[in-house]
């Protein structure tokens, strides 16, 4: 895949705003175009990731940038949107469709869960089954049962996401909380915690994607598109893990084990090649949990690479340096756009305080209702 480039990037801040999706949407689209030094007019198709939207919404947000022809394409794949929106574009390319395309994410939430009836069958919302944070909880009970993982490891986890987010101007809380702030913090659903999960907002992210052909008469700093993969759980609607089991196996692999293992694949990668990460963590637990499936450890061994600080910016293998999801928010269809955009920042060495030393390789990651989960992996 590493015929396929990101030219340009642009992002909206993530939080709540008194503006339209059309003023949110068109403010990423044209941030990107500026930063590939492209105009417009010279777009030759475009896709935009939303979940909330109506339809034909990205043709509503793209008309404010000029009038246009070109096939403008809506995508809906929950919490993955912005990976598929992401990698029908670089399928567009590759086929010879295009050579230059835009892809968009935005997203205007309503406050409060997110609409279980969007989601589940009748039966799961009439008998509670229908809210996050219930899957979440069971998941980190779970796993504190097997594996002795605990309260302490969950707050680190947003702890680091929140320190790290200080250095974001893109973020929705801009915040440090200490350990105890973060742990007596009120109770979701046990043993999640108010400042170890994620709040839905507005926002948009959007990419300029080229034919390294194209990149080259352009000009600029392009990034390697290595692999941009997405798949959905084979068994189960919790899509969090495999079906039968805690564990999953070599026979019956969660979303995220075979999402990634398809991208590195095609990158031609593993886990220890990755300088930076963006994982999902809609919950603090949920970073943790990620962590054995991407491989950065076995396992059960999240918590001790947690207590060991690796995930930290300064540690081997940094994790959501942008803050995450949890200090950011999660607008669903800017979800995993605006993780790409925190790796291209990263891989051109444009991150502040928050920058990891020497990147050259990142990996966004983003899981969702339905198993729909995305995987992208750039390098310099």
């Amino acid at each position: 895949m590493s015929d396929v480039v990101i030219l340009g990037a642009g992002i909206h801040p993530f939080g709540r705003f008194d503006k339209t999706y059309e003023e949110i949407g068109s403010y990423a689209a044209a941030a990107a175009l500026a930063d590939a030094g492209v105009a417009w007019r010279d777009i030759q198709a475009a896709y935009l990731s939303r979940m909330y939207l109506p339809a034909t919404s990205g043709a509503r947000i793209l008309r404010r940038l000029g009038s246009t022809d070109i096939p403008i394409v809506d995508v809906e794949a929950a919490c993955a949107s912005g990976g598929v929106a992401l990698r029908q574009a670089v399928l567009a390319i590759r086929s010879g469709e295009a050579d230059l395309v835009l892809v968009l994410g935005t997203e205007k939430m309503p406050r409060g869960f997110m609409d279980p009836r969007m989601i589940y069958s009748p039966w799961q919302v009439e008998m509670g089954m229908s809210l996050n944070p219930s899957y979440w909880s069971m998941r980190a009970r779970r796993h504190m049962y097997e594996f002795g993982t605990t309260d302490l490891h969950i707050a680190k986890v947003a702890h680091k996401n929140h320190r790290n987010s200080v250095h974001n101007p893109n973020s929705m809380y801009q915040k440090e909380f200490s350990l105890e702030e973060i742990i007596n913090s009120p109770l979701v659903c046990d043993p999640i915690r108010r400042l170890e999960i994620c709040a839905p907002n507005d926002g948009a992210a959007a990419v300029v994607v080229a034919s390294r052909e194209r990149a080259a008469k352009i000009g600029g700093h392009p990034i390697t598109i290595a692999a941009c993969c997405h798949s959905i759980a084979r068994f189960s609607a919790d899509f969090r893990c495999p079906a039968d089991s805690m564990s999953a196996t070599a026979n019956n692999p969660g979303p995220t084990e075979v999402t990634a293992k398809q991208a590195f694949e095609r990158a031609g990668l593993g886990p220890k090649d990755i300088d930076c990460f963006e994982v999902q963590d809609t919950d603090a637990f949920c970073e943790i949990e990620i962590y054995e499936e991407l491989g950065l450890c076995g396992l059960g061994e999240a918590g001790r690479l947690i207590d060991e600080g690796r995930t930290e910016i300064g540690g081997d293998m940094p994790v959501n340096m942008s803050g995450g999801l949890i200090s950011k928010g999660e607008p669903v269809g800017a979800s995993h756009l605006g993780q790409v955009v925190e790796i291209i920042s990263q891989l051109r060495g444009q991150s502040g305080k928050r920058q990891v030393a020497d990147a050259k390789v990142g990996l966004a990651h983003v899981l969702g209702a339905g198993g729909n989960c995305a995987v992208t992996i750039l390098k310099n």
